[in-house]
């Protein structure tokens, strides 16, 4: 026997020795999901969210230690389905993660959807309004207007907001916003399989565009801020131009353009800035959050909702603007969208079911 097999053999050895005396790898544990996400008539992706594991940080001087979890999200994306089909889904093999969507239509077709936003806090009431949202509707989608989590750079978040969603998540697709408690963090783009921070989509004969109005994480910079908004104003333009056809147009964002809480009016010039393009192109309605209240206001032909009910702390109506305001209320809810026909019928539920307000928008003639 020479040297080299020698070497070979004891190599084997070892590496058969150091396998049957390492630690067992531990299975990869769910804690999002699974969910839908990027949902159209012919497309979707399915995604579920795992820790992989978990870093500690402890002071040299003191025994207090910081513990996050280390993410994952996983990913399965279909193409060449059928327009408004509902397909059910079970990635994993187990019943805590089924689910089903349907796709979106071709064309025309009654659909519902939900609203509401601000979930950063408050779990107990974060779920209460999930709670109802499965009790009072049947939507096929569901918009979130940002502030998913307190902060989205801490990994422990995320698998609490993933939890209490969970059994909403599982009946309908999941299209997000960015507030500024995501901080423009990359584990928002990664779980809801994002490529960019503003987007559209078509639903049936409505149109639906998401703005990211939290200019200040995109950058340090006022320079960079700028240019972003100014390229995201030149695509929202251009998106609104292409969209005349649609029914409905609607637009999401997390910051609102007006309100009713004194110390923030004048907070969000550069929204504020895009109600005359909103005005020109027949905007429908705009949904926002931010502002932890309902708020609902008509100001040239335009109906602009504030839903930021969903469980962070409320916050006082104290001022509203007069002239255009419908109806403000400082208590957590969410909305319901109805489309049927040439209207929309939009309905704020509080938790216990109660109606807030009903307006139905009529599609332009």
């Amino acid at each position: 026997m020479n040297r080299k097999t020698r070497l070979t053999r004891w190599t084997l050895l070892l590496c058969i020795v150091l396998a049957l005396s390492a630690p067992a790898v531990a299975e990869d544990k769910l804690v999002g999901g699974p969910y839908v996400v990027n949902v159209g008539p012919r497309t979707a992706t399915v995604v579920w969210v795992v820790q992989t594991g978990e870093v500690s940080l402890r002071p040299e001087a003191g025994t207090a230690e910081k513990t996050a979890p280390v993410l994952r999200a996983e990913k399965v994306s279909f193409t060449g389905l059928e327009p408004g089909k509902t397909y059910s889904y079970d990635p994993l093999g187990r019943p805590d993660a089924r689910g089903s969507f349907t796709t979106a239509p071709n064309g025309p077709a009654s659909f519902e959807f939900v609203v509401y936003g601000d979930t950063r806090t408050r779990h107990d009431v974060h779920r209460k309004v999930v709670g109802a949202i499965l009790k009072y509707s049947s939507p096929q989608f569901i918009l979130h207007t940002g502030d998913l989590v307190a902060d989205g750079a801490d990994s422990a978040q995320w698998p609490v907001f993933f939890d209490i969603e969970r059994d909403l998540l599982r009946k309908a697709a999941f299209f997000p916003s960015l507030g500024n408690h995501e901080r423009n963090n990359q584990q928002y783009y990664e779980f809801f399989d994002v490529s960019t921070p503003y987007y559209s989509f078509n639903w049936g004969t409505s149109h639906f565009i998401v703005l990211n109005s939290d200019i200040g994480n995109v950058s340090k910079s006022q320079i960079a801020r700028d240019a972003f908004w100014s390229e995201q104003s030149r695509w929202l333009e251009e998106d609104l131009q292409k969209s005349q056809s649609a029914d409905f147009r609607f637009v999401f964002a997390h910051h609102p353009p007006l309100t009713a809480v004194a110390r923030r009016q004048g907070d969000n010039p550069q929204m504020t800035a895009l109600l005359p393009m909103f005005e020109k192109y027949r905007l429908t309605a705009g949904f926002f959050g931010h502002d932890h209240n309902y708020q609902h206001y008509l100001k040239n032909g335009v109906n602009y909702f504030i839903t930021g009910g969903g469980g962070a702390p409320l916050y006082d109506v104290d001022k509203p603007p007069q002239g255009i305001t419908k109806m403000v209320a400082s208590t957590e809810h969410f909305l319901k969208v109805k489309i049927e026909g040439k209207t929309a019928h939009v309905q704020a539920i509080k938790v216990d079911g109660q109606p807030l307000e009903t307006t139905d928008l009529a599609a332009p003639k």
